[in-house]
């Protein structure tokens, strides 16, 4: 696959999956937890809709470099993604990535002073592609047997993103 190919790869299965496992880096170690990722392809950025006062926009003003995954189960797809984050304070960007459903955490809408962007710039990108189907994967362990060979579960590749 080409590099184009990757990158489009990459960016397809984030906008498939949506929510991701978001670590951050704190005093004691790593703090890894679920958010909705909000991506523009155009312009290279993930973004998720957050609230201010979390613990999360402390440790990425300390330590900005973070680490995303995402898991495709049904296409046997993962992304494993580093990149540096900050925090956004811009009303029209908050908009643009607003959704009806933030309303539940954010009742006052985009313009709700607890509301930020969380913007991650990827500088890294593993992606492991799987076989999609479990037919697939159920042949090549029983072939694996049959051979003594290790099963080809897909492919694994390093894609370094410059934004």
């Amino acid at each position: 696959m080409s590099r184009k190919n990757d990158i489009e790869r990459i960016w397809d299965i984030i906008e498939k999956v949506g929510v991701c496992m978001l670590t951050t880096q704190f005093a004691d170690g790593l703090r890894a937890r679920p958010l909705e990722a909000r991506p523009d392809r155009d312009a290279g950025l993930i973004f998720f809709v957050t609230d201010i006062h979390s613990p999360k926009e402390e440790e990425i003003e300390a330590r900005p470099d973070v680490g995303l995954v995402f898991i495709d189960s049904s296409d046997k797809a993962y992304l494993s993604i580093t990149g540096r984050a900050c925090i956004i304070h811009d009303a029209d960007l908050t908009k643009a990535a607003w959704r009806k459903t933030d309303e539940l955490w954010w009742p006052g809408g985009p313009s709700d002073p607890n509301v930020c962007l969380l913007q991650i710039e990827p500088s890294t990108v593993e992606l492991w592609d799987g076989p999609a189907s479990s037919v697939a994967t159920v042949f090549e362990f029983a072939k694996a047997r049959l051979t003594g060979k290790k099963p080809n579960l897909g492919e694994n590749r390093k894609v370094t993103v410059k934004m």
